[in-house]
């Protein structure tokens, strides 16, 4: 489940533009900064930003700005300094792999939500840097060191020279701890301590959309999936589509959608439903296409779509007790289902399949496992035959897949033939392991293929 700042029990509702009390990464201001008489200098400063930033120039200097969003840095040689930084999404400052020489100066960043992380992945220099309210401080590793001078985190006094250890986080009745496998770093001395061993990486639970160790960027999350970022929505009650070839677009639908026609299309909309199905479909070849559409299941969604002939596209899903149900002709494509919710009893599935036949799950963030709870859930693909005689031509591929029992569940009932498991990328979030009966008949999962996200190593 989210934390308490999520709609209701969750996010609060965004004060302009977006779905959330956040703006995501890609589709907020991406600013052309303007270079004040330094262009000669080849330097860029960053004027008057109310939203999120996107560094591309290198050189940019960013000096005195407040920033309501993340700063992203894609350049070499970037100073950030006397700036106040407020961001509720994942990541508040990140500095992308490949770029150098980054330096952030008595600059203060205020992490608005618990997921919150505050400067990310490493090639960093931070000096007097404050730290408030973020899940992880200054993040890096042996590939892509840091070096932080006089500088805090929730409080606490970090100093670290390039190569040692992320310190963890301090307590307190507000603010999680950091991830167990970080090791204490001493507070400042007059003296820098003796140079230690390279440390190992700083392993983090993955998140979406390449903002985890060993997940490409590419990977769908917040910044490519659902209602784009600043769409106007117009405000709309539960729908039942029932006209061939309508095109729904632009809604933000407080209720749920049936659909009876052929041929239906619903895109850049929002649907909140308090009922068991998000979208309930009648007809297996409906060929119904959804496209960057957000799914609320306000904690109510049995399944968030049932039960075939539809193609998902770049959706985002959360909030539902299980996601899509995989029935005849269905297709989940470019989608991240995260946050699932937990019920009295409930077995949730970030995907299942109970029966059905032509299903693809291709290239999607499905992330069966709560970072906040620490629940891994039941699975992120569960397979199983329990209400039609099998499961046949499944096509699971491309996928980040975190959590589960088994990230992939397979009953001991399954009669299947043509389900195909390739070329997948795993987390560790699991509590037994990534595969249930990888021998069961009718599964061709290629081990080679299937590997862990951090590690490259096939997953057994």
């Amino acid at each position: 489940m989210f934390s308490a700042a999520r709609k209701g029990t969750r996010r609060a509702p965004r004060t302009s533009g977006g779905r959330f009390g956040f703006r995501r990464p890609g589709r907020a201001l991406v600013m052309a900064l303007t270079t004040l008489g330094l262009a000669a200098a080849g330097v860029g400063v960053a004027v008057a930003s109310s939203g999120s930033v996107t560094v591309t120039k290198a050189g940019t200097v960013i000096d005195g700005q407040t920033i309501n969003g993340y700063l992203y840095v894609k350049a070499d040689n970037v100073t950030i300094r006397n700036t106040t930084i407020r961001y509720g999404g994942y990541h508040s400052l990140r500095v992308f792999d490949g770029f150098n020489g980054t330096r952030i100066e008595d600059t203060k960043i205020f992490c608005q939500e618990s997921k919150t992380n505050g400067i990310v992945f490493g090639n960093y220099t931070a000096v007097r840097v404050e730290l408030q309210g973020c899940r992880n401080g200054f993040m890096y590793s042996d590939a892509l060191p840091a070096t932080i001078i006089d500088s805090s985190w929730n409080g606490k006094k970090v100093n670290v020279n390039a190569g040692e250890s992320l310190p963890t986080a301090p307590a307190t009745p507000t603010q999680p701890t950091a991830t167990p496998t970080a090791t204490p770093t001493p507070t400042a001395t007059a003296k820098p301590p003796a140079p230690k061993p390279p440390a190992k990486p700083v392993e983090q639970p993955p998140v979406a959309g390449g903002q985890g160790p060993g997940i490409p960027s590419s990977f769908p999350g917040p910044s490519n999936t659902g209602v784009p970022d600043g769409l106007a929505l117009k405000a709309s009650g539960g729908l039942t589509l029932s006209k061939a070839g309508q095109v729904v677009s632009g809604l933000d639908i407080k209720g749920c959608v049936t659909v009876t026609a052929k041929d239906v299309t619903i895109r850049n909309s929002k649907i909140t439903c308090t009922s068991n199905y998000s979208i309930k479909v009648s007809d297996a070849n409906a060929n119904l296409l959804v496209e960057n559409v957000t799914m609320d299941g306000a904690g109510k969604n049995s399944a968030t779509v049932c039960c075939g002939g539809y193609t998902l596209k770049r959706v985002e899903i959360f909030n539902t007790i299980d996601g899509p149900r995989l029935g005849d002709n269905s297709q989940v494509i470019d989608s991240w289902i995260h946050h699932l919710t937990r019920a009295d009893g409930s077995h949730n599935d970030a995907m299942q399949t109970t029966a059905g036949k032509n299903i693809v799950v291709r290239h999607n963030t499905i992330e069966a496992y709560n970072p906040s709870t620490k629940d891994p859930f039941n699975a992120c693909l569960m397979i199983g035959s329990t209400t039609g005689p099998s499961v046949t031509n499944l096509l699971f591929e491309q996928n980040f897949c975190n959590g589960g029992n088994y990230s992939i569940g397979v009953r001991t009932d399954l009669t299947a033939s043509g389900i195909v498991i390739r070329d997948n990328l795993y987390g560790h979030d699991f509590r037994y392991g990534v595969i249930a009966r990888t021998t069961q008949a009718g599964i061709s999962y290629e081990s080679s293929t299937n590997l862990f996200a951090d590690t490259r190593k096939p997953v057994k």
